[in-house]
């Protein structure tokens, strides 16, 4: 992976945490990580628990799709429900919650670095 990828990505990933936290959210766990790879965001909002796969890109980078968010294409959204139910099965086991999501975060950067579009998808899959 780039340096810029890395850091567009944990920048994507910072900048959500925060969002959420700012909306009453709490953020439970971030890059959780197995050798089956990892979650971004573990978040919950009332008594929902939230996995957040957050996307992000640069204006003007034509790889992949436009909208950060629709790199979260159907193999991606298999991996992450089992990395969730190993998240459910392991340390999240101790929570109880009475619904479980899966959302999808989209930022895109412009030119300047500066935040040109979010958007968050609730219950994307």
């Amino acid at each position: 992976m780039s340096d810029l990828r890395r850091t567009t990505g944990q920048r994507a990933e910072e900048i959500c945490a925060r969002r959420l936290s700012g909306d009453g959210w709490k953020v439970l766990a971030r890059n959780w990580r197995i050798r089956a790879g990892e979650l971004d965001l573990i978040a919950r909002t009332g008594s929902t628990l939230v996995f957040v796969e957050v996307k992000s890109t640069h204006k003007g980078l034509r790889r992949g799709p436009t909208a950060p968010a629709l790199a979260v294409d159907p193999n991606k959204q298999r991996k992450i429900r089992r990395l969730a139910s190993a998240w459910l099965a392991g340390p999240g086991g101790r929570f109880g919650f009475r619904d479980v999501r899966f959302d999808v975060v989209g930022i895109l950067f412009g030119h300047d670095g500066e935040i040109a579009a979010y958007d968050h998808i609730e219950d994307a899959f």
